[in-house]
C-alpha cells in the first residue's frame, strides 16, 4: 500500500489537513515570529520572502500538513511527511513549527503522536533531521521517545543531526 501523505488526523488539541494554497496568509502569520526560527538552520524564515519559498515547496512537497487549534479553528503551525523510502520502510517527519502561544511540548506532542500512528500504518521507522544548533528540536523529538542514530545532509546540503522511532518503540511509548 503507497504512503498516504495527505491524510486528515484528529486529535484533542489539534487537527491535521493537507496544506492549501490558500493557507499563505493564515501561516505566515504564524511564522512572521523570527523568534520560531532563532534556532533553526534557516533563521531568515520569518521574512515573508523567505517563507513564501518555504511555502512554496511545502505545497509541492505533497506531504505537508496544516496544525488547526481545536479550540479555535485558527492555524497555528505546520509539519510535513517527506522522504518515504519502501524498501526500507521509513519516513521522514520535519519541517515542523508552531506558534510560541502553543510551545511547550503539548501541540507538538499530539501532532507528533497523530503523524506517527499514521506513518506506522505504512512503515517501521520515522526519523527526524534536526540542526545542530537547535536544542529546542532536539529535545522536542526526544521527549515524543525518537533516538539519535547518526548525522547526515539534510536536502538543502546543510550537516543535522538524525533522531529515530519505530514502530516497535512508539507502540510501547504510545501505551503509556
Amino acid at each position: 500500500m503507497p504512503f498516504d501523505f495527505r491524510p486528515v488526523l484528529k486529535g484533542d488539541l489539534v487537527e491535521l489537513r493537507p496544506l492549501r494554497a490558500d493557507d499563505f496568509d493564515a501561516l505566515f502569520a504564524v511564522a512572521a515570529d523570527p523568534l520560531i526560527w532563532e534556532q533553526h538552520p534557516a533563521p531568515d524564515r520569518f521574512q515573508e520572502d523567505q517563507f513564501r519559498s518555504f511555502f512554496r515547496e511545502s505545497l509541492e512537497s505533497g506531504g505537508a500538513l496544516v496544525a488547526v487549534g481545536a479550540a479555535d479553528g485558527r492555524l497555528i503551525g505546520s509539519s510535513r511527511f517527506h522522504g518515504y523510502d519502501e524498501d526500507h520502510r521509513e519516513v521522514e517527519i520535519g519541517w515542523t513549527f508552531l506558534a510560541r502561544s502553543h510551545w511547550g511540548g503539548t501541540y507538538n506532542g499530539e501532532m507528533k503522536r497523530l503523524m506517527l500512528r499514521h506513518a506506522f500504518r505504512f512503515v517501521d521507522q520515522v526519523v527526524f533531521l534536526v540542526g545542530p544548533q537547535n536544542r529546542r528540536s532536539q529535545r522536542a523529538v526526544e521527549k515524543i521517545g525518537a533516538v539519535r542514530v547518526g548525522s547526515r545532509f539534510d536536502a538543502a546540503g546543510r550537516a543535522s543531526i538524525v533522531y529515530a522511532i519505530t514502530a516497535v518503540t512508539f507502540g510501547r511509548e504510545d501505551q503509556g
